[in-house]
């Protein structure tokens, strides 16, 4: 029987050799709050394209300085970045693996001792700073900084970007009601709440051509917030203006207890796949190679992202690879020890 986990997987002109996708995962780990890649950063992501996942995606890399979840955040706002990333590049490539980027910006979650911004000024909770309402030139400068967080990702070799638009960052509060309150064309209906990610999308389409996928939260999972029904008729939004997959996780938008159990969230990535006919890749307490599996035979999404489990085991494709009893390929180096 064929496995799909380590079949190959084409978006547009890139083909990513397997279905497994390191998802992004914050590292708090810059050490002159510059957002400069530091030697910890190389030594995360390269170690986890040896260990042979198929999509390497960086951590909520910030767009502003003022879009850092925290001080010790990843940035993509200056051309002073550059040169880091695209170190990071080739490590990563160097390996076989694809080389990806989430692009991002906190807003009102931001934990920073600047001003902050939201679409509203309402505070996450009684922990967090109040926000700023955003202006119209707030908003418009927004977009642009994401337009230049990819254009410095193109350059520095990136293969795919992602937008974060999830977990209860910037694009996310714009699109929740929970969190927007606006009366003008980014508040509202949801179409307008919609209007701050449509423009993001169509302003890095002007300068990227390559695979771009949208990170969403397709549940509030609080009274009057969003519902995977909603975000059926969000994804189809996207995919109208080309975006290749959505990345599907769920809530964070505001404080909600939130049922958690293994693959909490594959039942979205599903829904999203076959009722807005966009591919979808699938993440939440996926843990082992069965349970991938599982969902990629079954057509519940496209790709696996696969989040704490590589923080636990770098080599995770290995022992995914042995549960499904498939052999893969391994680093010359390791080749003594790999298959045995």
């Amino acid at each position: 029987m064929d496995r799909k986990l380590f079949s190959p997987f084409k978006i547009k002109d890139l083909t990513i050799k397997n279905r497994i996708v390191m998802a992004p995962m914050c590292m708090y780990s810059v050490e002159k709050e510059d957002g400069i890649v530091t030697d910890w950063h190389y030594t995360h992501y390269e170690s986890r394209a040896v260990g042979q996942v198929g999509l390497v995606i960086l951590e909520a890399t910030a767009v502003t300085p003022q879009g850092r979840i925290s001080p010790q955040d990843l940035g993509i706002w200056s051309d002073d970045h550059i040169e880091g990333l695209q170190e990071l590049v080739k490590r990563i490539k160097r390996h076989g693996a694809t080389a990806g980027i989430q692009i991002a910006h906190a807003g009102r979650k931001a934990e920073l001792t600047e001003e902050i911004i939201s679409p509203s000024a309402l505070a996450f909770n009684e922990r967090y700073k109040q926000p700023k309402e955003m202006t119209k030139e707030d908003i418009k400068q927004t977009i642009e900084a994401f337009k230049a967080g990819a254009a410095r990702a193109k350059r520095a070799g990136f293969d795919v970007i992602e937008i974060h638009a999830a977990h209860g960052y910037l694009i996310n509060q714009f699109l929740s009601p929970l969190t927007n309150k606006r009366e003008d064309e980014y508040g509202g209906s949801m179409e307008n709440r919609y209007n701050f990610l449509r423009e993001v999308i169509d302003e890095i389409k002007t300068i990227w051509n390559g695979p771009l996928l949208v990170r969403i939260s397709a549940s509030d999972y609080a009274e009057e917030g969003l519902t995977i029904d909603n975000y059926i008729e969000i994804a189809s939004w996207m995919k109208e203006q080309g975006v290749d997959l959505i990345d599907v996780s769920s809530g964070a938008v505001v404080p909600a207890r939130i049922p958690v159990y293994p693959g909490y969230q594959v039942k979205f990535a599903e829904r999203i796949k076959q009722e807005a006919n966009i591919p979808t890749g699938a993440v939440g307490l996926i843990t082992t190679g069965i349970q991938a599996e599982e969902i990629l035979q079954n057509e519940r999404a496209n790709l696996i992202f696969i989040a704490r489990e590589l923080l636990r085991d770098p080599y995770w494709p290995r022992t995914a690879a042995r549960e499904l009893g498939v052999e893969i390929e391994s680093p010359k180096q390791y080749q003594r020890g790999w298959n045995v």
